[in-house]
């Protein structure tokens, strides 16, 4: 994993008290590793597990389990997303199945399942499916390889950057409210900001 700190002096749960209870609440649940799982099962979580961590380079298991609980969670609220493309199925459906794709990319590639593979190989089968270029099979009928690496990097990405470990890492102070922002010029920091490493 690479080291994107910038703040290493900053931690954003320091100032969790300064949070409405709500806020504290949201922010809370976020901390913790063990989510039960509704939609995904155990071997699609252990390949997003692997998919996410290379991904995002990543490999720290709070944060890679909430992205995985993001995912799950997009996959069981039935919401939608206010729009499909012609011809592609719903999320779940489309997830679920590309899901099942990259499994089969391990066994195919190594005789074993795709988290179980050397993350080289790992890395090569996910640039093939970036380019829409991995070999088609029987799974991948109706599925874009391209579409799926895009929709997986937007889940994951989407999750990645509300974790409070990495606001504290990018230096993002989490909800202002309800203590706000007082200062009125360009270049001034609140008491409460991270202040970025020389």
């Amino acid at each position: 994993m690479s080291d994107h700190n910038h703040y290493p002096s900053f931690d954003i749960m320091e100032g969790f008290t300064e949070w409405d209870k709500h806020t504290q609440s949201i922010i809370k649940t976020r901390m913790h590793r063990e989510h039960a799982l509704s939609s995904l099962t155990a071997i699609e979580a252990e390949n997003l597990r692997a998919w996410c961590s290379l991904l995002m380079d990543d490999h720290r298991g709070e944060v890679i389990q909430f992205i995985i609980h993001h995912i799950d969670h997009k996959l069981t609220d039935h919401r939608g997303e206010g729009y499909q493309l012609v011809g592609m199925p719903g999320l779940r459906e489309f997830i679920s199945r590309g899901l099942k794709a990259i499994d089969e990319t391990g066994w195919y590639q190594n005789s074993q399942p795709f988290f179980q593979l050397r993350e080289d190989m790992q890395r090569n089968i996910m640039l093939q499916i970036h380019d829409g270029s991995y070999p088609t099979t029987k799974n991948w009928e109706g599925i874009s390889q391209k579409l799926l690496f895009d929709k997986l990097h937007q889940l994951s990405i989407e999750a990645y950057y509300a974790h409070p470990l990495i606001w504290s890492e990018i230096g993002f102070g989490g909800p202002a409210y309800p203590r706000g922002y007082s200062l009125q010029e360009p270049d001034q920091l609140e008491t409460w900001e991270a202040v970025k490493r020389s």
